[in-house]
């Protein structure tokens, strides 16, 4: 058996190369079809994820924003009808140190317990009206 030293040509003809790019070009412009649809798919599907978030999170602040409404709503009615009391607390006893006042003799010691009494309730008052003022 002899070699023969001259290279051997392939018999193939012309048109199968051409059909083997035609089909690299197929499958590479699928390839990049392909990815290109899935990074549209994921930029869409992160924009709908972000905006259903954001809806929620919304109607998450929406109820505590109520809830909190509500909440001081309440307290400030019970300060408020503390701060009446007490107001009319202080005009009673004005009235009464003011009687006293008028029927006091020195024998008795009464206006100053009355005074005493007085500043007390001022001092609740001041502590009311602190109180609304933070909650303003």
């Amino acid at each position: 058996m002899s070699y023969s030293t001259e290279p051997m040509t392939t018999s193939e003809p012309q048109r199968s190369r051409r059909t083997r790019r035609s089909s690299v070009k197929i499958v590479l412009l699928i390839w990049f079809l392909l990815i290109g649809a899935g990074i549209t798919t994921a930029y869409w599907y992160s924009n709908y994820l972000k905006k259903s978030m954001l809806e929620q999170l919304d109607a998450r602040i929406q109820r505590q924003t109520e809830i909190m409404k509500t909440d001081y709503t309440a307290q400030l009615a019970a300060l408020s009808e503390q701060v009446e009391q007490l107001n009319n607390k202080v005009e009673t006893f004005n009235e009464l140190l003011s009687f006293t006042k008028d029927n006091a003799s020195d024998k008795t010691d009464n206006s100053n317990k009355l005074y005493s009494q007085l500043n007390d309730v001022k001092n609740q008052l001041a502590k009311l009206q602190k109180q609304m003022e933070l909650l303003k």
